[in-house]
This record gives structure tokens, C-alpha cells and sequence, in this order.
């Protein structure tokens, strides 16, 4: 009988050990907690899959068990390229499922401060799996601007200043896509309605807009200078930017325009020509576009910086006012010896 009953005890034991064991394996499997804390973890579309692994499992607490779950699914032959949000949340299977079937965390794309597609181009594959000469490629591709309704020069206007959630490894093709998407909401028959106060088509107000921008960053002052602005194209008078000398020239540091930059040859530059340029000379801000669909109606055909350096301008409805005002800032711009 002592015999039997330690047969018994030591059989309930290893059933009782058994059932622990295949509870603590279901909890490291199944229950949450795989992860160590939350983390980013990006594969690469030509990554190698142990270099993934590696990534990988110093953010696991049982890198044995997902390297068991993850030979059961074949993860070394089907992981998909992509950026996963790790959480503490989630449980081993859970991890190396979301990898096998691609399920990726969006990534926030902020797209904004740029003046030419080199730098969109450079901007946007700092934050997304595609490089930067694939996407110029696109932005220089009339084929590829035509799809979206634009032609290679006026494309860039197609994109607004913003911060969108994108699959970090969108193409170059969806991300125009989705672009133009953003655009056509951007677009509502509000805006169109206010745009058409001003007479300027899209292009046009984003164009104006980007001159605008590259004129200030005071906001309320932005609808006073697209005011100046539509004055001047409305007389046929050239709109005498300075900015758009800075374009022509690729000059973005050009602190002091003098007069052989005024005779620049190019298109863009609006002391040589009348209108507008061909395409805007930077992404206009949000605001630099309201500010062209609610410009302030006034008399004033002239602005001139301040020459207190605060950023706001002095305005003026003659030219002896306005040469008043310039003779001021280019004092102290010399004084400052400012070249």
C-alpha cells in the first residue's frame, strides 16, 4: 500500500509539474510580456533574416521561445519588410505573427521647410524605406506626374506642408498617390470659392503662397503682403520678389540683393519678367496659403523689412515712401555690415 500511494503522490506530482510547465509555456507563448519595453524595430526590405533575429531578441524576454514559434511558421522564408511597434503588450506569437503578415505601425511623416525636390526628396527618405534617388525620379518623371494630373515642373505643388501617417515602406508611386489624395481634400469647394476672389488658379495661389512664405514667417502679416502681391499683378506691374532672385540663383543664403542679382536670367526671377514665376519656389505653409485666399484688399504696391530686423515690414502706397523706407533698411544693413 506505502508502495501504491508513492506511485500515486510521485504520478500527481508530475502531473501537477506537467500542467505548470505547459501553463508557464502557453503564459511565454501566448500571454503578454514578449517584449522587454516598447521599442521601434525596422526590416529592411533587402534585410537579412538573421540580422532581423538579431534586432530582434534584445527586446524579447524569451528569444528561445520565439526563435522555436518562429521556425514552426517559417518566418526566416515570409517576414515582410517594415516598421513594427514593439509593446510589452504582446505576446510572443503575436510578435512573430504581425511580422510574418506584414502587419506594421504606421510612421508619422512630417513634410514641410523645403524649397526644390532634392529636398523633399531628401526629407521624405530620411523617414521612409525608400531613397532619396528613387523619389527624385519620381518628382522628375512626367509620366509619373501626369498619373496624378500634373506635369514634372508644377508637381511640386502638389504637396502640402503637413505630418500624415504612411506605411514606413510606401513606394514612391502610393506615396504620390496619397499626395494627391491630400491635395484633392485640401481642395474643398470653400477654398475654391474664396480662391476665386483673388482670380489665381491652385497652382497660382500656391505659387503666390510659396512667395509669400519665403517673404515672412509673421502670420498676420501674410495676408497684407499677398495683398501687395495681387495689387501688383492686377496693375501688370513685375512683382520684384526678392526670393524669387534667391531661386533663380540657388542661393538660399544670399542675405543682401544687389543689383546684378536683379538681372539674373531665369524665369523665376520677377524683376526680369511679369506674372508670376512658372512654379512655386518653396512649400508654402498652411497659413501662406490661407493667407493668398483671404489677402487683406488695400492700396499698397510696396514693402520693405523693417529695419529693425523684428521681421514685419513697412508698407508703402508710393515709390518715394517706399525709396524712404528702403534708404532706412539699407543703412542698416551697412551698419551692420551686412554683405
Amino acid at each position: 500500500m506505502k508502495l501504491r500511494s508513492k506511485i500515486l503522490t510521485a504520478a500527481g506530482l508530475l502531473v501537477a509539474a506537467a500542467a505548470v510547465a505547459g501553463l508557464t509555456a502557453r503564459r511565454i507563448f501566448y500571454g503578454p510580456g514578449a517584449v522587454k519595453e516598447q521599442a521601434s524595430l525596422y526590416i529592411y526590405p533587402d534585410a537579412d533574416y538573421g540580422a532581423v533575429l538579431d534586432s530582434l531578441t534584445r527586446h524579447l524576454r524569451h528569444p528561445a521561445a520565439f526563435r522555436f514559434y518562429a521556425r514552426h511558421i517559417d518566418l526566416d522564408s515570409s517576414f515582410k519588410p517594415g516598421h513594427y511597434l514593439l509593446d510589452p503588450s504582446m505576446s510572443t506569437v503575436e510578435t512573430a505573427r504581425r511580422i510574418k503578415l506584414g502587419m506594421q505601425t504606421p510612421v508619422r511623416v512630417a513634410i514641410n521647410n523645403v524649397r526644390i525636390p532634392a529636398q523633399l526628396a531628401a526629407k521624405l527618405s530620411a523617414q521612409l524605406a525608400a531613397d532619396s534617388a528613387s523619389l527624385m525620379n519620381l518628382f522628375t518623371d512626367p509620366a509619373a506626374a501626369r498619373s496624378v494630373g500634373f506635369d514634372s515642373l508644377t508637381l511640386f505643388s502638389m504637396f502640402l506642408p503637413d505630418t500624415y501617417e504612411l506605411y514606413w515602406t510606401v513606394t514612391p508611386e502610393e506615396l504620390l498617390a496619397r499626395m494627391r489624395r491630400e491635395y484633392d481634400a485640401f481642395w474643398t469647394p470653400g477654398r475654391d470659392a474664396r480662391r476665386a476672389r483673388s482670380g489665381l488658379s491652385r497652382l497660382e495661389v500656391m505659387t503666390l503662397a510659396s512667395i509669400v512664405w519665403e517673404e515672412t514667417r509673421q502670420t498676420d502679416e501674410m495676408p497684407r503682403i499677398a495683398g501687395v502681391y495681387i495689387n501688383r499683378l492686377r496693375r501688370g506691374m513685375p512683382l520684384q520678389a526678392d526670393p524669387t532672385v534667391k531661386y533663380a540663383m540657388q542661393d538660399f543664403g544670399l542675405r543682401r540683393i544687389l543689383n546684378r542679382h536683379l538681372k539674373y536670367p531665369s524665369p523665376y526671377n520677377t524683376y526680369i519678367n511679369r506674372g508670376l514665376p512658372p512654379s512655386p519656389i518653396a512649400m508654402p505653409s498652411k497659413a501662406a496659403i490661407e493667407a493668398v485666399l483671404d489677402f487683406e484688399k488695400h492700396d499698397y504696391i510696396f514693402f520693405c523689412a523693417r529695419p529693425t530686423f523684428d521681421g514685419h515690414h513697412n508698407f508703402a502706397r508710393t515709390y518715394s515712401e517706399h525709396l524712404a523706407n528702403a534708404r532706412a533698411y539699407t543703412r542698416e544693413l551697412d551698419k551692420r555690415k551686412i554683405k
